[in-house]
C-alpha cells in the first residue's frame, strides 16, 4: 500500500514542478496602452435611429467643427471627411459612443438614442 501511494504520488510531483521545467513560471500580464473599446451597448446597437433626429444632434454636438458632411453644411477638418470615408453604421456607433484619437466619447454625454440617431444620420447622408 505504501508503494502504490509513492507510485500516486511521484507523478503529481513532477507535475508540480513543472514536468522538469528549470526555473520560475509566473503570469505575464499583457499591457495595453491607451482606451480598449468595447462594442456599443446592447442598448444602442438594438435601437433604430432616426437619421431627422440624427441632423439636429449632428449640429448640436458640435460634430461639423471636426467633420465635413455636405448635407450638414459642415468642412470641419479635424476628423475625417465624412463624405469621403462614408462609414458604415457599425463604424460609426463605435466612433461616436467611445471615441478615437482626436475624438472624443459621447458616452455619457449624448443618450443611446442620440447617439444612434447621429449614426443613422451619418450612414444616411453618406451611404455609407
Amino acid at each position: 500500500m505504501k508503494r502504490a501511494g509513492l507510485l500516486l504520488a511521484l507523478p503529481l510531483a513532477l507535475l508540480a514542478a513543472g514536468c522538469g521545467f528549470e526555473g520560475t513560471v509566473s503570469a505575464t500580464p499583457e499591457t495595453v496602452i491607451g482606451k480598449v473599446a468595447a462594442p456599443p451597448s446592447q442598448a444602442v446597437t438594438s435601437l433604430k435611429g432616426d437619421p431627422v433626429a440624427g441632423k439636429a444632434v449632428f449640429a448640436s454636438a458640435g460634430c461639423g467643427s471636426c467633420h465635413t458632411l455636405k448635407d450638414a453644411g459642415s468642412a470641419g477638418n479635424v476628423g475625417p471627411n465624412l463624405d469621403e470615408a462614408k462609414p458604415p453604421l457599425a463604424k460609426v456607433l463605435l466612433r461616436v459612443t467611445y471615441g478615437k484619437s482626436s475624438m472624443p466619447p459621447f458616452k455619457g454625454q449624448l443618450t443611446d438614442q442620440q447617439i444612434a440617431d447621429v449614426a443613422a444620420y451619418v450612414v444616411q447622408a453618406t451611404g455609407g
